[in-house]
């Protein structure tokens, strides 16, 4: 199978689990935001496990990251030494110390960006992002950019559909 192919499969797969568990992390509940999902095989393949839906999971590439290879008997042990509060290891970058007024202000500046594209508007979530870093000298981390994503996404002014973006922009301001 070429390699497109094979990601293209593994894209539907890591898409259709991410519907059947309400695009939450199987491990630590929360929501997985857009490009940190990650199929996890409850028994690893290394240790011989099948790649069908019934050994696989979605999670956050952090919890991935952090089981790897363990057996299934390690992984829930991992799980339940937290006593029912297991917690995503991904990192918290400085967006929750970013205050509202700030959050407001780069939606705006995007907003603002978007509207002067017109009919020229990004059409993939990438570019967006990569845009939108763009337009803050690249400065924004992938969970600011993800934060100020889910923002627009929230206003209504993005729509995603699997990797697509179409616009709900409101009208410019005169």
């Amino acid at each position: 199978m070429s390699n497109v192919r094979r990601q293209t499969a593994t894209g539907m797969k890591q898409q259709r689990l991410l519907f059947l568990q309400g695009s939450r992390c199987f491990f630590c509940g929360e929501t997985i935001p857009i490009g940190e999902a990650s199929i996890e095989h409850l028994v690893a393949t290394s240790n011989g496990g099948a790649k069908d839906d019934e050994n696989c999971v979605v999670c956050c590439k952090a919890v991935n990251t952090a089981l790897g290879h363990l057996s299934v008997k390690a992984k829930l042990l991992a799980v339940l030494n937290h006593r029912g509060g297991f917690a995503c290891p991904m990192p918290v970058e400085s967006v929750a110390s970013s205050t509202e007024e700030t959050n407001d202000d780069r939606v705006a500046i995007v907003v603002a960006d978007l509207q002067k594209r017109g009919s020229a508007r990004l059409r993939r979530v990438t570019t967006l992002k990569n845009t939108m870093n763009a337009a803050f000298q690249m400065s924004l981390s992938e969970v600011e950019l993800e934060a100020l994503l889910a923002r627009l996404l929230a206003n209504g002014y993005v729509i995603v559909e699997d990797t697509k973006v179409s616009y709900a922009l409101p009208a410019p301001s005169a």
